[in-house]
C-alpha cells in the first residue's frame, strides 16, 4: 500500500482536517521534534488505498535574515541595511528541528499533498527558490584521431565493425584520401602543415563555409596529445565526395575529415546557470547550458549542447508554481551487454592489444563463435563462450584476466624503449605460458564438467580405443585439442601428447598399472613412442614428470622402457637420449626423447635389438642388427652384425639424418659429449680420452650441429 504525506501550515490545523477525513478512526503520535503531531489513517487517493500521513510546520520554515554583524542595531547603520548588507536563508524557528522532522516523515512516501493558504504565503512555504548562478565555461575540442578513437566512433556512430572499419580505412589510405591509418598518436607535429590539408575541403559542398572562416580567421593549434613516436594523427589528405566513394567509405571519410577540421576550430562557449531551490522541506538544483559560441560544434553537430538543456531566465527571489510532484518506485537493473566501442575502450585501458591487433582480437572471438554481433553493436556472449570464461576461471583466471596480457605488452613497450633486453623477455614469457599451458592440459577436466553442462557429455563423444587398467572397459579418444582419453565407467580423463596421432599399440599393457598402451606419432618421417595413459599423467618413479612416454621411462625390466631402449646422449641436445622405436621396422629409426632429432637407419633390417652389452670406446648401447640376406650391406653372405651406431664404421654408413631440431648455438655435437641412456650407460670414463672419432656419416652428422 503506497503512503500519502499531507502537510498543514499549523499542528491544530493538522489534527482538525485528519479528524474529519478520517471520522475520527486514526492514530497520533509525537514527532521527533516533540511540537507536530503525526495523525494516521487509511483512505481512498486517486482510486487506490493509501495509508495517510498527516502533520503540519509551524509557520514558515524557513526565514530570511541579516548576517550576523548586521543584527546589532547599536553598531549598524540602518541605512545599510537597505544597500550593502547581505541576507541568508536559514531555518525560522531551529529548536523545532523542523527540516530533520519532515525529512524524517518523508521517507518512504510516495505523495505529498500541501494544506497551505492559496496566497504567496503559502506559495513561498511550498516552493522557495534560493539562489542562482551563471558561469562561462567552455567544452573542448576533441583531440587528433587515432586508430582506436576512430574504430569506436565507427562501431557507436556510424554501424562499422572494427575489422570492417580498418578494411575500410585501408582502402581509403592506398587511394590516397586519408593518411595512414594505423597510429596511436594523437598530437601533431608542430611543423605538420595544418592548412595544407585544410585547403583541400575549401570547396567541399558540405563544410565549405566553416572551412573557408577558419583559413580566412586563422585556424586554432591543436590540443596537445600524446605522441606515441609511430605515424602523424589520421588526416583528410584530398577532397572526396559521396557519389566518388560510395556509401560505406563516404561515411568514414566524413567523419575524418569533420574531426580534422574540429581539431583546428575553436572550442564550444556556452554560459552554465545553476538554480537551487526549495519546494517545502526540500532542497533542489538544476543546472542549464547557453550557447554562446558554437565553435567545433558546427562541423561536429552532434556534440552541439542540445537546445532542451537550456533553462529559463530567472533571478534570485523569483516565485514559480509547483505544477507536478510526483514519487516513483523503480528498481535497478544488471548492466548491459557490452559495445564493441566499450570493449575497444577496455582494452585500451588494460593494454590488450594495439591499434593494428584490437580489431583483429574482436573479429576473431566473433568468428570463434564466442559472441555473437546484437543490434547497436553490442556483444552477446554465446554459450559457448561463457563455458569458456568460466572454465578459464576455474582453471587458471589470469587466463582470461587482463593481466597477464597487460603485462606482456608492458614489457614489449620496454624492449622498444630499449630498457629491457628481448631475450630475457622471450625466455620469460614464454617459460610463463608454457607452465600455463601445461597446467591447463593437466586440469582440462574441470573444463570438460562444464562443457558437459551446455553441450554433449563427454562420455557421450569419442571413439573407443584402449582399455582402463581399473576397470577393463574401452575409454574412449577424443580427438578435439587437447586431445585425451575419457573412461566414462570410472569418470576419469587423460591427458595425451599433442599435435600427432594416437593409436592402440598392439594390445600390450603396462606392467605397472594394467592400462593398455598407445602409441603417439608425429608422421611416418618423425617421432613416435608408446605410452602408458595412466602412468603419462602419474609418473610411477620419482625421477620422472608428467608427460612422459615410455621412451622415458626408468622402469627397470619393462621392454618398452628408456633402460631397455636407450642408446646413448642425443647428438643436437646435452639432457635427451636417443631411444630405438621398435615399431618403426623395416625404416629403422633412433629419436631423441627430449628434442626433435631423428636418426633413419638399417633399412629392410629383419630385426634391431638393443644388447645389453655396451661401447669399449663412448660406453653406448651395442646395436644387434639381423639384415635382409638379399640386401645385406655386410661383406660375404652376413646377415647379422652387433656394433655401435656412434664408433662402428659398418653402422656410421648405415645412419642418417632426416629430422631434426634447428641448430643453437648452445648445442653440440660428436661422440665426446654422449652421455649414455639412462641406466648407466654411454657416459665415458672420466679422464679417458675417445680412443676412435667417428667418421663419414656420423662425422657429417655432428658437424652438421656445430
Amino acid at each position: 500500500m503506497k503512503t500519502v504525506l499531507m502537510v498543514a501550515e499549523k499542528p491544530s490545523l493538522a489534527q482538525s482536517i485528519a479528524k474529519i477525513l478520517s471520522r475520527g478512526n486514526m492514530s497520533s503520535h509525537k514527532g521527533l521534534n516533540g511540537t507536530c503531531s503525526v495523525h494516521e489513517y487509511t483512505g481512498t487517493f486517486a482510486g487506490q488505498p493509501v495509508r495517510f500521513k498527516m502533520t503540519s510546520v509551524c509557520g514558515h520554515v524557513m526565514t530570511l535574515d541579516f548576517l550576523g554583524k548586521y543584527n546589532k542595531w547599536d553598531k549598524v547603520d540602518p541605512a545599510e541595511l537597505f544597500s550593502q548588507a547581505p541576507t541568508e536563508k536559514k531555518e525560522a524557528n531551529p529548536k523545532l528541528n523542523m527540516v530533520k522532522f519532515l525529512q524524517v516523515e518523508g521517507r518512504g512516501c510516495d505523495y505529498i499533498v500541501l494544506w497551505l493558504d492559496c496566497d504567496k504565503e503559502g506559495e513561498n512555504i511550498c516552493f522557495e527558490v534560493e539562489a542562482t548562478s551563471k558561469k562561462e565555461k567552455a567544452k573542448q575540442r576533441p583531440l587528433a584521431l587515432n586508430t582506436v578513437e576512430m574504430l569506436r566512433v565507427a562501431s557507436s556512430s556510424l554501424g562499422m565493425g572494427p575489422q570492417h572499419a580498418m578494411q575500410t580505412a585501408e582502402r581509403l589510405y592506398t587511394q590516397g584520401y586519408i593518411s595512414y591509418p594505423r597510429t596511436e598518436t594523437t598530437h601533431y607535429p608542430e611543423n605538420f602543415d595544418l592548412k595544407g590539408p585544410l585547403r583541400q575541403q575549401a570547396n567541399h559542398p558540405y563544410w565549405a563555409d566553416t572551412v573557408k572562416q577558419l583559413l580566412a580567421e586563422g585556424i586554432n593549434r591543436p590540443r596537445k596529445g600524446h605522441d606515441a613516436g609511430d605515424h602523424p594523427p589520421i588526416t583528410p589528405m584530398r577532397s572526396a565526395t559521396e557519389a566518388e566513394l560510395g556509401s560505406e567509405a563516404w561515411r568514414l571519410y566524413e567523419y575524418i575529415t569533420r574531426h580534422f577540421i574540429a581539431t583546428v576550430s575553436y572550442d564550444c562557449k556556452y554560459l552554465q546557470s545553476t538554480i537551487s531551490f526549495r519546494i517545502g522541506p526540500e532542497h533542489f538544483t538544476c543546472t542549464g547550458k547557453t550557447v554562446i559560441s558554437p565553435g567545433f560544434t558546427e562541423i561536429m553537430p552532434w556534440q552541439s549542447i542540445p537546445l532542451e538543456e537550456s533553462l529559463p531566465t530567472c533571478q534570485k527571489g523569483d516565485t514559480f508554481p509547483v505544477g507536478e510532484v510526483k514519487l516513483l518506485e523503480k528498481q535497478t537493473s544488471p548492466p548491459d551487454y557490452l559495445t564493441e566501442a566499450e570493449l575497444i575502450t577496455l582494452m585500451e585501458k588494460h593494454g590488450i592489444g594495439t591499434d593494428a591487433s584490437i580489431p583483429v582480437h574482436i573479429n576473431n572471438i566473433c568468428q570463434r563463435n564466442y559472441v555473437v554481433v546484437e543490434s547497436g553493436r553490442r556483444l552477446k556472449p554465446t554459450n559457448l563462450g561463457i563455458v569458456l570464461v568460466h572454465g578459464y576461471y576455474k582453471i587458471d583466471a589470469e587466463l582470461v584476466l587482463p593481466t597477464i596480457r597487460s603485462a606482456v605488452e608492458k614489457q614489449l613497450n620496454l624492449i622498444a624503449q630499449g630498457k629491457a633486453d628481448y631475450r630475457q623477455v622471450l625466455g620469460h614469457t614464454l617459460d610463463v605460458f608454457k607452465r600455463k599451458f601445461h597446467y591447463f592440459v593437466d586440469s582440462i577436466a574441470g573444463m570438460d564438467e562444464l562443457m558437459e553442462v551446455s553441450f554433449s557429455p563427454l562420455a557421450a563423444t569419442g571413439k573407443p580405443l584402449s582399455r582402463c587398467g581399473k576397470c577393463h572397459r574401452f575409454m574412449k579418444y577424443i580427438q578435439a585439442k587437447p586431445s585425451r582419453l575419457h573412461c566414462s565407467h570410472c569418470d576419469e580423463t587423460y591427458t595425451l601428447p599433442q599435435n600427432g596421432t594416437i593409436k592402440l599399440y598392439k594390445e600390450l599393457r603396462c606392467p605397472l598399472d594394467d592400462f593398455e598402451l598407445v602409441l603417439w606419432s608425429s608422421g611416418s618421417r618423425g617421432k613416435s613412442y608408446p605410452l602408458c595413459p595412466y602412468c603419462y599423467n602419474h609418473p610411477p618413479f620419482r625421477d620422472m614428470k608428467k608427460g612422459m612416454g615410455c621412451n622415458e621411462c626408468t622402469h627397470p625390466t619393462c621392454q618398452h622402457s628408456l633402460s631397455m631402449l636407450g642408446i646413448g646422449q642425443c647428438v643436437e641436445c646435452e639432457s635427451g637420449v636417443l631411444v630405438l622405436d621398435p615399431t618403426s621396422g623395416p625404416k629403422w629409426k633412433m629419436a631423441c626423447n627430449k628434442c626433435n632429432v631423428v636418426a633413419h637407419c638399417f633399412e629392410n633390417a629383419h630385426r634391431v635389438r638393443v644388447s645389453p652389452e655396451t661401447c669399449s670406446s663412448c660406453e653406448a648401447a651395442l646395436l644387434d642388427v639381423d639384415f635382409n640376406k638379399a640386401k645385406s650391406p655386410l661383406p660375404g653372405d652376413e646377415t647379422q652384425h652387433t656394433g655401435c651406431v656412434f664408433c662402428d664404421p659398418v653402422f656410421q654408413e648405415l645412419v642418417e639424418l632426416k629430422h631434426a631440431a634447428s641448430c643453437h648455438p648452445m648445442h653440440r655435437g660428436g661422440p665426446g659429449r654422449r652421455q649414455g641412456r639412462g641406466r648407466a650407460r654411454g657416459r665415458r670414463p672420466a679422464g679417458k680420452p675417445s680412443a676412435r672419432r667417428p667418421k663419414d656419416k656420423m662425422s657429417a652428422l655432428a658437424a652438421y650441429f656445430v
